[in-house]
């Protein structure tokens, strides 16, 4: 059964920050509200956590996570990052954007992307999230809350307790969220590519949605 959480969403509450970082550490798997959808995640380094995202998304060793980030010293850290795309970085986050990058080695090879070896990375503008970014002291793995055969992602914290009690250990509700995905841009090639559109604004890559 999952635990529930109601946090305030500009000053959350440390105790359950604490809590809550205590539960991803432990192994847990959380749902949490962004600056765009929900989101599951959980601790960076977990092989089975891995698997229970994978199974709850209904994807395979394919999909792309994502690594929460506190700042750009954190994405530093686990991709590959020329001055061209860190202008870029610098200019466009905090904010509701996936970057997918080149991994460097401290990443487990699980987590990668099995061809490409790229991991996506991000770094969110809400509150809630910074402050348990902090307390980890590390990013966060995370992927969209978005189900099989679903064409949008959850954003209501009463539902997704409601129909994922068994499949999470803590729901976080932290007031309104938004309906859609973060802008997906590839950046491993160079030139930055729109990969999934979403509430991120294209003009700063010089892109436009189809």
């Amino acid at each position: 059964m999952a635990q529930f959480f109601s946090l305030h969403p500009t000053s959350p509450q440390p105790r359950l920050i604490r809590q809550a970082a205590g539960i991803v550490r432990d192994g847990g798997l959380i749902a949490f509200p962004t600056d765009s959808a929900y989101a599951i995640g959980g601790h960076i380094g977990d092989a089975k956590l891995l698997d229970r995202i994978r199974r709850l998304r209904g994807v395979d060793e394919r999909h792309h996570f994502t690594l929460l980030c506190r700042d750009l010293s954190d994405i530093g850290a686990y991709a590959r990052v020329d001055n061209v795309q860190y202008r870029l970085l610098k200019a466009t986050t905090p904010g509701p954007y996936t970057f997918i990058l080149e991994a460097t080695r401290e990443l487990p090879r699980r987590m990668l992307h099995p061809k490409r070896k790229t991991i996506g990375l991000r770094v969110p503008e809400h509150p809630v999230v910074a402050a348990l970014l902090g307390e980890l002291g590390e990013p966060l793995l995370s992927s969209t809350l978005l189900l099989p055969g679903e064409e949008q992602p959850l954003t209501d914290a009463e539902e997704i307790r409601e129909r994922l009690e068994k499949d999470v250990d803590l729901v976080i509700e932290a007031g309104p969220c938004r309906p859609e995905a973060t802008s997906v841009i590839d950046l491993s090639s160079g030139a930055p590519e729109l990969v999934r559109g979403g509430c991120g604004r294209l003009e700063p890559f010089g892109l436009t949605a189809d």
